[in-house]
């Protein structure tokens, strides 16, 4: 009996990593921020309006219904008049703390290779003047099987992630001016 104790407790330990690698895809995380010279209430007044995503470089068009308000609707057009869409729902909101909580609701895997996409966007001061726009995001690749192809994996989500993020702040920075410059 003791044998076969010991024997068995061998084969669940040689099976742990095979068990392991077959868990599917972890959720992951982007954090990007930038620093610009407004002021926050200006910062605010730019990006702070979920119907209107003007700013970000690559929305060529924004509709959406229910304003600011939870369970408020967006779809964002990219690129061009015919563009690929997003649709997004906000559901958290808060313009004294100046921020937002918004998750994807629909978006093909081609046009951002993510999926149960959330993101927060806040507005917070700068000590010394300016403020620090945050962007951050938690989701999983497009593809969420084992094995997916390169273009739907971690990486290539991560990096879409971290791309649409740093357009958005780049053109912040560069409409508001970095400080002290």
């Amino acid at each position: 009996m003791k044998r076969r104790i010991v024997l068995m407790t061998g084969l669940a330990f040689a099976l742990l990593p095979g068990i392991a690698s077959a868990h599917g895809p972890t959720r992951q995380k982007v954090t990007l921020s930038a620093e610009v010279a407004a002021e926050p209430a200006e910062v605010w007044q730019t990006i702070g309006n979920f119907q209107d995503m003007s700013w970000h470089p690559a929305v060529h068009a924004s509709t959406g219904e229910n304003g600011n308000e939870v369970d408020a609707t967006r779809v964002l057009t990219l690129g061009q008049e015919g563009g690929p869409t997003i649709s997004e729902l906000l559901y958290k909101y808060d313009a004294d703390k100046m921020t937002y909580s918004y998750r994807i609701e629909e978006v093909a895997v081609e046009v951002l290779p993510v999926t149960n996409y959330s993101a927060h966007l806040t507005v917070k001061p700068r000590d010394g003047g300016g403020s620090i726009v945050e962007w951050r995001g938690a989701f999983y690749r497009g593809y969420p099987n084992n094995d997916p192809p390169p273009e739907l994996n971690d990486e290539a989500a991560v990096a879409a992630v971290t791309g649409v993020y740093q357009a958005g702040l780049d053109a912040l920075v560069e409409k508001f001016g970095a400080p002290g410059s």
